[in-house]
């Protein structure tokens, strides 16, 4: 069965319980998880209001401190189910590609992941990072809702 999950989360409602039912299954299995959250890099023509007016350190700290307050919580749901965790922040503009290559350096054999369930317009405009996984992952995944 599988021994090692990858927990991708965005700090969303519907991350943090996909996280949480990640570890209470890596429980029952008694595997470890390895959580992650990735931010984009700085750039100097953006979309996102906060690199307007930030300079690169001020952007990189900005999303340290935004990773810890995604990560820690998962961080501490682990801990108490007696679950191995290890949470790393990665920088990438293609979320999807560095959930990707988590899973794939960190020797993981299930990525659990959320979906927003977007449809329509809404998904064309906004994309999906779990389809994106889900088309380009050669690693299971399993999709919460």
């Amino acid at each position: 069965m599988y021994k090692h999950i990858l927990l991708p989360t965005d700090g969303s409602a519907l991350s943090q319980e996909a996280a949480r039912q990640a570890i209470a299954f890596a429980k029952s299995i008694h595997a470890r998880v390895t959580a992650i959250t990735v931010s984009p890099s700085f750039h100097a023509l953006a979309v996102e209001a906060q690199m307007l007016t930030d300079t690169p350190e001020e952007f990189r700290k900005m999303c340290e401190a935004r990773a810890e307050t995604y990560l820690g919580p998962i961080r501490k749901i682990a801990s108490a189910a007696g679950v191995a965790c290890e949470a790393i922040h990665v920088v990438d503009d293609h979320a999807y590609q560095a959930i990707i290559n988590a899973a794939e350096n960190k020797g993981c054999d299930l990525i659990m992941m959320s979906s927003h369930g977007r449809r329509g317009m809404s998904a064309i405009l906004l994309g999906s990072e779990t389809n994106k996984v889900l088309t380009h992952s050669k690693i299971p995944v399993l999709v919460c809702r």
